[in-house]
């Protein structure tokens, strides 16, 4: 591991954000006071579309809503929280244009955003608490997709995929 990879959480510069988009699952309800807390100290507005208690829901509704906010142009990156995030990260990624990964530590939080251009954090609230969620958060949110060629070329090659899935789907044929 280079000394690069191994920065500190702590050390990072997170730039101020417009606004993040929130949501959470019945499951993620106990954290979710936390991690609003977090974000409302990097970004102008959090918009919440998570629940209010911790009567079971389905995820993949909130899911729903929170990729909303990416498609309507209304934020740029959300923020999930449920109980593994496992879930909430298979529903984001079943919607073209949205790159979803599940990040319990800092090292995959700024992989993910660097070289898979990912943007939407998933965060399981029964596996991390407030500290670690903090660091994942905001190494989140200070990290952008890298210039290199190579993670454009294969972010793109995740695009191409969306697209001839989807047109198989269309065309009601198997892909691949």
């Amino acid at each position: 591991m280079s000394r690069d990879e191994a920065r500190s959480p702590h050390a990072l510069e997170v730039p101020r954000w417009p606004a993040i988009g929130l949501a959470n699952d019945h499951a993620g309800f106990l954290l979710k006071a936390f991690v609003f807390g977090v974000l409302a100290q990097h970004c102008d507005q959090v918009i919440d579309v998570g629940v209010m208690s911790d009567a079971p829901v389905d995820f993949p509704d909130v899911t729903r809503k929170a990729i909303s906010l990416i498609q309507e142009g209304t934020v740029k990156r959300v923020v999930l929280v449920c109980g593994t995030g496992a879930g909430a990260c298979i529903a984001a990624n079943k919607i073209p244009g949205i790159r979803a990964a599940v990040c319990h530590d800092t090292f995959v939080a700024r992989q993910a955003v660097e070289h898979d251009d990912v943007n939407v954090l998933c965060i399981g609230a029964w596996i991390v608490g407030p500290q670690v969620a903090r660091d994942v958060i905001e190494t989140f949110l200070a990290s952008a997709f890298s210039t290199e060629e190579h993670f454009r070329r294969r972010v793109d090659k995740l695009g191409d995929l969306e697209r001839e899935a989807a047109q198989a789907l269309v065309e009601g044929r198997r892909f691949p």
